[in-house]
């Protein structure tokens, strides 16, 4: 097996690593020196995006938004300057939906498939590989990329056509920050009417308030553990993305809409670095209280 992997971001570069440790031949490419260097000295060669197109079969990409994705592939020198009919390219990226149908289409044209195949599972499942993997595209190209996909995760689902993943991804991310956003301002009314935090946690886990989310959040936010896994910059991005693709379909969306804003405030006071657990800061600073463990 021999894959291009473009991206060696907070998910990446563990994602590439895991290729590695699979067997499989990893071509890399990243702005990011560093990140460059940890996965070549971990096996993978370091390669131009126009080399990894004319070298390797299949192409997955990782990085921020829906622009990168299309220059990495369709701008100067990029892997569609050298990419061959037949290969296979797979975008992992949290994009809008048009993005991906748009980079089917053009690669259609070249006798290129597509697969949108963005994730769920933050830094801890992208380490472990246990990523939840939403795909859109054709069952014969979801059928090729299957094999690295159990290298990566723990499901991968074709869920329909081409931007289906992405749409999927969309959903997921606006339960799972709203759900942030909710039992953040639920934590900050028990620590200020003077409730331990960390004993309402245990409280509510077994009951119907209990989740995923509830589990991994309110232990970091006790212990002010704000590094990201899923930082706030990515799900604002994700977050707007939400929104507009939901009123392209005119769906309202006015909890997503004000979870749009208070990530924005959060963005003005620099925190879009925090880990989206840092969603809570917002309704401290609305409450001028903290969430934490008791001393």
């Amino acid at each position: 097996m021999k894959a291009g992997f473009i991206g060696l971001g907070i998910m990446g570069r563990p994602m590439a690593k895991n290729l590695l440790r699979a067997g499989v031949e990893v071509f890399c490419a990243d702005l990011n020196r560093e990140a460059v260097a940890d996965v070549t000295a971990a096996g993978g060669r370091e390669a131009s995006f126009a080399e990894i197109g004319s070298t390797c079969p299949v192409i997955i990409t990782m990085v921020p938004d829906g622009n990168i994705v299309k220059s990495i592939l369709f701008g100067e020198n990029g892997v569609v300057s050298t990419i061959r009919p037949g290969a296979l390219v797979c975008d992992m990226s949290s994009v809008m939906p048009a993005e991906s149908q748009y980079c089917y289409e053009k690669l259609k044209e070249k006798g290129v498939g597509f697969v949108d195949a963005p994730v769920s599972g933050g830094e801890a499942g992208a380490v472990e590989g246990t990523l939840a993997i939403m795909c859109g595209g054709d069952r014969e190209d979801f059928d090729a990329m299957k094999p690295y996909f159990d290298i990566l995760g723990k499901s991968a689902l074709l869920i329909g056509p081409s931007g289906s993943g992405a749409t999927a991804k969309l959903a997921n991310q606006m339960i799972v920050n709203n759900t942030i956003a909710v039992v953040s301002e639920a934590f900050v009314f028990a620590a200020k009417a003077g409730a331990d935090p960390e004993k309402v946690y245990h409280a509510i886990r077994g009951g119907l308030a209990g989740s995923a989310v509830l589990d991994a959040k309110i232990p970091m936010i006790l212990e002010r553990n704000f590094k990201p896994g899923g930082p706030i910059r990515i799900n604002h991005k994700d977050i707007k993305n939400c929104v507009n693709a939901a009123h392209a379909v005119d769906v309202p969306v006015p909890y997503t809409a004000q979870l749009y804003e208070i990530l924005q405030t959060l963005k003005i006071h620099g925190r879009m670095n925090d880990d989206h657990g840092g969603i809570v800061r917002y309704f401290e600073k609305l409450a001028d209280c903290e969430v934490r463990r008791p001393e």
